[in-house]
């Protein structure tokens, strides 16, 4: 990415309640949104320009317990203070978890190395101030979590080995990454057997345990070929993954709508859009471009969600590797 001009590594940060419910039809790690809408935010408070963030969860602990002879897990929610008339008010649910994360921010505006070493410091400093998936950044002292800055040169060669030297500083842990092309081939497959499948039904196939008989060869005593009960493969470690919003009004001018938080901005009505994501460990991420997550708006359509271009660049990386081997194996 050419007007990318460094790197800014937020390495092993320490969250403490952060919302754990992502969407309407998850609960898990926060949604990418939370961690774009982190990013902008700093964006305007240190007056600079970001090209994306990558996502790396080394730890996740979500606060939840087993009841007593229930196989289920819920949330552990906090008791409400009991009211005027005695009784306990009703209890909202709200999902909570702990995690350690390391978030890599791109920086588009130009700087020179000192420049971008301050900027990481004043950037790490700014984070422990502010909300995170509405979780609270804690410091931790020592070298391991301090911000760095990682120059971008501009050179594929030096870009590529100076990233390979990067991602070793995420390891071990986990990037996500959105997969819709195994979303969408996934839906072709179904539609196949069941033309009327629709893609929630692929993101749920996709996204369960799903049991399937498989015949065994018949032994010599027994009759009738035998079924034994697996759990279906899947391509990878895949999660229903909620992007952004869709909008299902029209765009209000500003102060139209009432009770709105701000009334100098247009408004619109939206749900939830969910796509395919995918955890992947950052060995197996050759470029930068597979990591980061960018905002996109369209007012027009009414879509605003977030993208990552992880499987643009999954056949570049695959014809490269090919490429790199024969040239080896000729030398």
């Amino acid at each position: 990415m050419n007007d990318i001009s460094g790197l800014i590594l937020l390495p092993r940060l320490r969250v403490q309640n952060a919302n754990a419910i992502a969407g309407p039809l998850s609960w898990g790690f926060p949604s990418p949104t939370a961690f774009t809408g982190f990013v902008h935010a700093l964006e305007r408070k240190l007056d600079k320009q970001f090209a994306g963030v990558g996502i790396i969860c080394h730890h996740f602990e979500p606060q939840v317990s087993q009841p007593a002879g229930r196989r289920h897990r819920v949330f552990c929610l906090s008791r409400n203070p009991v009211g005027k008339d005695g009784g306990a008010p009703a209890t909202v649910e709200e999902g909570r978890a702990h995690m350690e994360i390391s978030l890599l921010i791109a920086v588009r505006d130009y700087v020179t190395d000192n420049e971008g070493q301050y900027l990481a410091e004043d950037l790490q400093q700014a984070a422990y101030g502010m909300r995170l998936a509405g979780g609270s950044p804690l410091y931790r002292p020592g070298k391991r979590h301090e911000a760095s800055w990682h120059p971008v040169a501009g050179n594929l060669d030096d870009d590529s080995a100076a990233f390979r030297k990067l991602r070793r500083r995420l390891l071990p842990g986990f990037a996500l990454v959105q997969r819709d092309d195994l979303l969408a081939a996934h839906l072709a497959e179904m539609r196949e057997t069941q033309p009327e499948s629709s893609a929630l039904d692929a993101l749920l196939d996709l996204s369960r345990l799903n049991f399937e008989a498989v015949s065994l060869p018949a032994g010599e005593s027994a009759k009738a070929a035998e079924v034994a009960w697996e759990i279906r493969k899947k391509p990878g470690w895949l999660v229903p993954l909620p992007i952004g919003y869709a909008g299902i009004s029209d765009l209000y001018a500003p102060g139209k709508v009432a009770n709105t938080r701000d009334e100098s901005t247009p408004f619109r009505f939206v749900e939830s859009l969910y796509s395919l994501g995918e955890w992947v460990s950052p060995h197996r991420i050759h470029c930068l471009e597979q990591l980061l997550w960018t905002q996109e708006a369209d007012a027009e359509n009414g879509l605003y969600r977030c993208r990552n271009r992880h499987t643009d660049f999954i056949s570049d990386t695959f014809n490269e590797s090919q490429t790199s081997s024969q040239e080896q194996n000729h030398g």
